[in-house]
């Protein structure tokens, strides 16, 4: 009899502990259906990688900066710089569901030499998660992407995505780098300007838009080039 019980009770514990963690699992997956949504309109406050900078130099503020961020909405973005970063990150940005398969596959047949990450994947990681390779992480990194596509015009995701991208250590958006590293309005960056910030996209803490080495002007010359050869800015009413 106390052997029945004792295995009624670890049951009971069991079954409880499970409607626990899936009440929590609902309930975290509720809010984040709810924060996509008012995304879709509302300007990004913050996001993940950007709470972890604020505590990164909260703790060591010697190593460091602080985050600069201010939101820009569409119409005062320079459709260069939107032009740029898909030349440089994306350029099926427009035709894909948010995973690009067939990037994917080059990217396994080349043993991992070629980033596969779309724009919205980058979205959904910056916005949401954070860094790092696991499984877990890049899980849940496709599946929060495809909520974004489905909810999302492309339009606002690559705003999104130009207002929460990290330019350099702490600067984070289109307003903050063009203050920063062009001391202008961001409405006025040039076309070479826009070139050489999607230049530094992969690393921004290696490759820095103040000190742009040689890699990285060769990166600028060939988003210039990939530019001119999707047509210009005109490319960006595939996004409507």
């Amino acid at each position: 009899m106390a052997k029945r019980r004792r295995r009624s009770r670890r049951k009971g514990i069991i079954k409880t502990t499970l409607g626990w963690l899936l009440k929590g699992f609902l309930l975290l997956f509720a809010l984040l259906l709810l924060l996509i949504l008012v995304f879709r309109w509302v300007p990004i406050p913050t996001s993940s990688f950007m709470l972890q900078q604020s505590f990164a130099a909260w703790q060591d503020p010697q190593h460091h900066r602080e985050v600069r961020y201010w939101w820009l909405g569409w119409d005062d973005m320079p459709k260069n710089a939107a032009l740029a970063v898909i030349a440089a990150e994306d350029q099926r940005f427009p035709d894909h569901w948010g995973l690009d398969l067939k990037e994917l596959q080059r990217a396994i047949e080349q043993n991992g030499a070629r980033g596969a990450s779309t724009i919205s994947q980058q979205v959904a990681k910056n916005l949401f998660l954070w860094g790092g390779r696991s499984y877990v992480r890049k899980a849940l990194e496709a599946g929060i992407t495809l909520l974004i596509e489905g909810m999302w015009p492309k339009q606002r995701i690559l705003e999104v995505y130009l207002n929460i991208a990290q330019f350099g250590d702490g600067v984070y958006g289109l307003n903050a780098a063009g203050r920063k590293f062009f001391h202008r309005d961001p409405r006025k960056m040039t076309r070479n300007q826009c070139a050489l910030l999607a230049a530094v996209l992969p690393n921004p803490v290696i490759y820095k838009v103040s000190k742009p080495g040689k890699k990285v002007r060769k990166q600028q010359r060939w988003i210039l080039k990939q530019m001119k050869q999707l047509g210009g800015i005109k490319y960006l009413d595939k996004l409507q």
